[in-house]
């Protein structure tokens, strides 16, 4: 194993096709051959799960401009399949520890109870030995009595010593075993109905979301600079010029409406800590690509701006649909237009893919005009993440490594 450390450590640098997303709590590490998510739980302990990577064998798959459709389809599925079981381990951690703090809240109101049962007890053995002492003293004047007050001292004793049998029933009050078994079956009958809804809703959020990208990005871009026209009255005769104004506003306005989600999203905790992972994720290939150990310390100072990543896949999408509607002719009806981009859209993501790809394989003057602005919105994207995030990283790398160490290069 020394051997092949060093060996590793020696290699070459090379750009490989393994690429990951960050999850709550968590990351995806998407291999030539496997999957892997490392999810950390509540109490600290790292959840490997790991799943064979679907095979893109049809020819469909590995045509330019076509093969991004398809692998960005199967990048969101299996993304959004991690991305839901990693809410799904937060939630359960969140449920435990809502029982925990309950049967410890239990336990406190039961010790309570018994404590002052007990110390009710106390009370009745002393008053009962008070009472036998004021019985037994006039025993002298009153011999008949003092025949009797043993009676009542027995009696009373006898009370003071059935009273500590309450004490200890108190606890069996407690579930019985059978009966916590009952209550997880009956929760996780309930987790599979919620599971089965939450699919569900989560189908009919994806086509919401969807539909609210397609609004933000194309239909709402083209209705502003329409309305912008009719308040300004301006009217640009020159074709060429009208739709360079046209798309160039549309463009900008995409672009702005982009960073301000990201800026805004960025400023929430839990997102925040999933921009760590992010940045985890990436720090964790760049050291991987560099042929280096998988060590904490070793993917600790690398960078955390990649060129092949989703947000640097989104910007070049904005930028790539933007060339495009440069060809759109300007005096075309605003519906007219947004149908046309639309029905553009996988030839846009085509082009976004294999630029992304491009980025991720060569290094060069053009490649790095083009990773420049996802490389700046990944200073928004991204966060410097503490060395648990990268055990997590560091996790799910180790899984998807193939035996074939080319059979993850471009």
């Amino acid at each position: 194993m020394a051997n092949d450390t060093q060996n590793k450590a020696c290699a070459p640098c090379k750009k490989t096709s393994i690429g990951g997303q960050a999850l709550m709590e968590g990351i995806m590490m998407r291999g030539p051959e496997k999957t892997s998510m490392a999810v950390r739980n509540a109490k600290g302990e790292i959840i490997l799960e790991t799943v064979n990577t679907t095979p893109m064998t049809a020819k469909v798959y590995k045509i330019p401009f076509v093969r991004g459709i398809f692998n960005m389809g199967a990048t969101l599925v299996q993304g959004y399949k991690c991305l839901m079981r990693s809410a799904d381990i937060a939630i359960s951690d969140a449920e435990e520890a809502d029982r925990e703090i309950a049967a410890k809240k239990k336990a406190e109101k039961e010790a309570k109870k018994a404590k002052k049962l007990s110390a009710s007890a106390d009370s009745s053995a002393d008053e009962s030995a008070d009472t036998t002492e004021e019985i037994i003293a006039p025993a002298e004047e009153t011999p008949v009595v003092a025949e009797e007050a043993p009676v009542v001292a027995e009696e009373t004793l006898a009370v003071a010593e059935e009273t500590p049998v309450v004490t200890e029933e108190t606890p069996e009050e407690t579930p019985t075993p059978t009966e916590e078994n009952t209550v997880k079956t009956v929760k996780k009958k309930d987790s599979k109905n919620e599971s089965a809804a939450t699919t569900v809703v989560m189908i009919i959020g994806v086509v919401l979301g969807v539909a609210l990208a397609l609004g933000l990005f194309i239909v709402l871009p083209s209705y502003l600079y329409t309305l912008l026209e009719r308040l300004t009255g301006m009217n640009i005769e020159n074709p060429y010029l009208h739709g360079l104004v046209k798309t160039s506003f549309e463009g900008v306005f995409k672009i702005l409406l982009l960073v301000l989600y990201m800026v805004l999203v960025s400023r929430m905790k839990d997102i925040r800590r999933v921009f760590m992972y992010h940045g985890a994720e990436h720090k964790t290939i760049f050291c991987y690509e560099q042929g280096l150990p998988l060590t904490v310390d070793n993917v600790r100072p690398q960078k955390r701006f990649h060129p092949r990543c989703g947000t640097s896949f989104i910007i070049l999408v904005v930028l790539v649909s933007m060339l495009i509607g440069f060809f759109i002719p300007a005096n075309l009806s605003t519906l007219i237009r947004v149908l046309i981009k639309t029905a553009l859209l996988p030839v846009t993501i085509g082009v976004g893919y294999e630029l992304i790809k491009l980025a991720g394989r060569k290094d060069n003057l053009f490649t790095r005009i083009v990773s420049k602005p996802g490389v700046w919105l990944q200073h928004i994207t991204t966060v410097e993440p503490d060395d648990s995030m990268i055990e997590c990283a560091i996790a799910a790398m180790n899984e998807v490594i193939p035996e074939d160490k080319n059979a993850d290069n471009w």
